[in-house]
């Protein structure tokens, strides 16, 4: 499992940010949506998306990889009140697809 962000999602966060320098101190966000989407999802979203398979290989973990990662985007959020506007994987994928002209 995966915690993705939209562009948009994470061009904003940097706006805000940015906007927010005045502040005194070093301020360090992690951004995400909270929730996270499996290899499997992610690979299913892009098809269904972009209509077109993706050649799956299937492999255990490699060494060291953690099952999940999931961000924690709280102190963002009361700090600055960013929160992810696109949080859904289908519409990350077809903006990306979108994106490249297709």
């Amino acid at each position: 499992m995966r915690d993705y962000i939209h562009v948009l999602d994470l061009a904003t966060a940097h706006i805000l940010a940015i906007n927010a320098t005045s502040t005194p101190g070093r301020h360090i966000y992690n951004l995400g949506n909270g929730a996270g989407f499996s290899v499997r999802e992610v690979i299913e979203t892009a098809e269904r998306v972009t209509g077109r398979s993706i050649p799956v290989v299937e492999s255990p973990r490699r060494a060291g990889d953690p099952a999940q990662l999931i961000s924690a985007s709280d102190l963002i959020r009361s700090e600055l009140g960013w929160v992810p506007r696109y949080p859904e994987l289908e519409r990350m994928i077809s903006d990306a697809w979108e994106h490249r002209g297709h």
